[in-house]
C-alpha cells in the first residue's frame, strides 16, 4: 500500500501536466471532488489540488516541447543527485536537472527511463509530499506500462533498489505483471506494479509510461462523472479477482489514470 510516512523509492508525489489548467482543473474536481488551490502568484499556474483538505497532487501548464498531458509520478529520493547520477549510469536520461522548489520545500529532478518511460524524484526538505494515500479520491498504487518488462525491471532495482514478484495477470488470459516494493520493506509496503506490453498497444509513438490509479468508493460511478465531464473510458469497469472493480480512463486532453474500488476484505 501506498502511505504517507515515504521511504526511499516509495511514490511520494504526483502532479499532472495540462494544456489548459483550468480545464483539467475543473474536470478533476468534479470526478474526486478535489479542492483546487493556487500555488504561488502565477495565474494559470501551478495548482495543489486537496481531498478534504490534504494534498493529493497538484496540476500545472505543460513545459515542454512537444509534451502530451500526462500524470507525473515522483519518488522519494534522500539525496536527487546521486539518483539522478544513478539514472544516467543505468542508461536512462535526464530531462531537467535537480533543482529547488520554494524557499526550502525540497529538490526534484524530471528523469526517463531506457524505455522512455517518463517519472521525477523529490528530495523532501520542509515538504514531505502527499499528504493522503490508498484511499477515496487519492493515490492508491501506481504502474507502468513497458515495451520490455525484464530492462525496466533491472533499471529500477539498480535506481532505487526495488524487490520485484511476478505474478500471472488476473482473469486466466496469459501475462505477467511484477509488483514492486521500496527496498528493504515488506509486502504491506508494496506501491505498484509494471506489465509488459506490445508498443502498438502503448498509444501514439508507442512509448512505455507510468500512469496513477486513484481510490474510489463507487468505481462505476467515477467512471460515469468522467464520462459526464468530457473524459473518456479506455477499458472496464470490469472486476479483477483479488484486486476489485477498476476502469482505465482518460481526462479530456487525454492523460490516463485509473480508477479502483477495492475488492472488499474477505
Amino acid at each position: 500500500m501506498i502511505t504517507t510516512d515515504f521511504v526511499p523509492g516509495s511514490p511520494c508525489w504526483l502532479d499532472l501536466g495540462a494544456p489548459d489548467v483550468e480545464v483539467a482543473t475543473a474536470f478533476y474536481r468534479a470526478v474526486f471532488g478535489w479542492q483546487a488551490e493556487p500555488h504561488g502568484d502565477h495565474a494559470g499556474g501551478y495548482t495543489l489540488f486537496r481531498h478534504d483538505g490534504k494534498a493529493v497532487g497538484a496540476v500545472g501548464p505543460l513545459t515542454e516541447d512537444g509534451a502530451r498531458s500526462a500524470w507525473t509520478i515522483y519518488f522519494n529520493s534522500p539525496d536527487a543527485d546521486a539518483t539522478v547520477k544513478a539514472v544516467e549510469r543505468a542508461g536512462g536520461a535526464v530531462r531537467s536537472a535537480p533543482a529547488g522548489v520554494g524557499a526550502d520545500d525540497g529538490r526534484f529532478a524530471q528523469l526517463t527511463d531506457p524505455q522512455g518511460a517518463e517519472f521525477a524524484v523529490w528530495q523532501p526538505a520542509r515538504y514531505p509530499g502527499i499528504e493522503a494515500a490508498d484511499g477515496p479520491g487519492s493515490l492508491s498504487w501506481t504502474e507502468l506500462y513497458t515495451t520490455d518488462s525484464a530492462a525496466a525491471q533491472t533499471f529500477y532495482k539498480t535506481v532505487f533498489g526495488w524487490s520485484t514478484q511476478d505474478m500471472p495477470l488476473p482473469g486466466g488470459g496469459g501475462g505477467t505483471y511484477t509488483l514492486l516494493t521500496p527496498a528493504n520493506c515488506g509486502e504491506d509496503r508494496m506501491h505498484g506494479g509494471l506489465m509488459g506490453v506490445p508498443a502498438d498497444l502503448l498509444g501514439p509513438g508507442g512509448k512505455p509510461y507510468w500512469h496513477p490509479v486513484f481510490g474510489s468508493k463507487d468505481c462505476d460511478a467515477t467512471v460515469g462523472l468522467v464520462s459526464g465531464n468530457g473524459g473518456t473510458l479506455s477499458m472496464g469497469p470490469e472486476t479483477a479477482e483479488g484486486v476489485g472493480r477498476l476502469a482505465v480512463c482518460k481526462d479530456p486532453s487525454g492523460a490516463e489514470f485509473v480508477v479502483l474500488t477495492p475488492e472488499a476484505p474477505l
